[in-house]
C-alpha cells in the first residue's frame, strides 16, 4: 500500500513539474516577445506643386515638408532607434532627397512625431509641375531604414533591422491625396514575428505530448 501511495505521489510531482515548466515557459515568452514599431507618414506637402499659389517664393521652394510618426504599441517595453535614414523617391524609382533622424529612445506605449523640411534637389521640377498642371497626380516613395533594440525592464535586446517603405500620391495642391496616415510596410515577412506566432502552439503541443 505504501509503495502504491509513493508512486502516486511521484506521479503528481511529475505532473506538477511539467505544468509549472510549461506555464513558466509561456510566461517567459509573453514577457520577452517584442513587436516592431509602426511607422507612418502623417503629412506630406510640396509647396512648389501647389497650383493655387503662384508666388515666386513658393515656386522656388524646392523642399518637401513631412511628418513621420513612430508608434511603439508595446505597453511594457521601450524602443531605442539608431539613426533613422529616410530616402525620398520620385515615381517610386528616382532618388530625390535624403534625411536623417538622430537616434533616440521611445518609452512604453508612446508615439513620436518627427517633422522636418528636406531639400528635394533631385526632383525634376519642370516635369513635375507640368504633370500636376494637366490634372495628373504624382507618386512619391518614402523608404525608412534603421536598427532598433528593445528595452525589457533594465536591459536591452540585440539590435534588429527595420526597413519599411510606402507610396505617397500628391495632387495639384502639393498635398498627399490620402488624408489618413500612410503606413510604411516591409516588403518581406518578418521571420521573428512568424516565430513568435508559432511559439504558443509549440509550447502547448509539447505539453500534450508529455501527457500521452
Amino acid at each position: 500500500m505504501s509503495e502504491g501511495g509513493g508512486g502516486g505521489g511521484c506521479g503528481r510531482c511529475c505532473c506538477s513539474f511539467i505544468f509549472t515548466s510549461g506555464f513558466t515557459a509561456l510566461f517567459m515568452w509573453l514577457s520577452l516577445r517584442t513587436s516592431k514599431p509602426t511607422c507612418s507618414i502623417q503629412d506630406f506637402y510640396i509647396p512648389a506643386l501647389n497650383r493655387s499659389d503662384n508666388s515666386t517664393a513658393t515656386r522656388n521652394n524646392h523642399t518637401i515638408r513631412f511628418d513621420l510618426k513612430l508608434d511603439n504599441g508595446m505597453k511594457d517595453k521601450g524602443v531605442h532607434y539608431a539613426n533613422i535614414s529616410l530616402t525620398f523617391f520620385y515615381n517610386s524609382t528616382v532618388p530625390i532627397a535624403n534625411f536623417t533622424v538622430p537616434e533616440f529612445y521611445q518609452g512604453h506605449n508612446k508615439n513620436t512625431h518627427r517633422r522636418a523640411l528636406v531639400d528635394a534637389s533631385g526632383l525634376p521640377w519642370a516635369e513635375a509641375r507640368d504633370a500636376v498642371a494637366n490634372g495628373s497626380t504624382l507618386s512619391f516613395k518614402v523608404r525608412l531604414a534603421t536598427r532598433v533594440k528593445y528595452k525589457i525592464m533594465v536591459w536591452y535586446t540585440k539590435r534588429h533591422s527595420l526597413v519599411v517603405g510606402g507610396d505617397v500620391v500628391v495632387n495639384d495642391s502639393g498635398q498627399k491625396v490620402n488624408r489618413k496616415g500612410i503606413k510604411l510596410k516591409s516588403g518581406a515577412p518578418d521571420p521573428a514575428t512568424q516565430w513568435m506566432r508559432v511559439m504558443p502552439f509549440l509550447i502547448f503541443t509539447f505539453l500534450i505530448i508529455l501527457f500521452l
